[in-house]
């Protein structure tokens, strides 16, 4: 079971949130090629280290959240 940390509801299972995705920045539109859009909808790490992902706590306040987690271990930060 892993527990995430809402900040307004408390800790709670992972089964009362949507992973939504990883946590990137976008590009700047009007600036931006063709190969930086596709890294940025289509990319993805996956890689077994620390990252930075928007949760969506569905079951509680409806609010998106941040969650540092390692992806190898499943273990969470803060």
């Amino acid at each position: 079971m892993m527990l995430l940390t809402c900040p307004h509801c408390g800790a709670r299972d992972a089964g009362e949130f949507d992973y939504v995705g990883e946590r990137r920045d976008r590009p700047d539109v009007s600036r931006a090629t063709e190969q930086e859009w596709r890294g940025y909808l289509y990319l993805r790490g996956n890689r077994a280290d620390w990252t930075a992902e928007l949760w969506h706590h569905r079951a509680g306040c409806e609010r998106f959240l941040t969650v540092v987690r390692h992806l190898g271990t499943d273990e969470v930060r803060g």
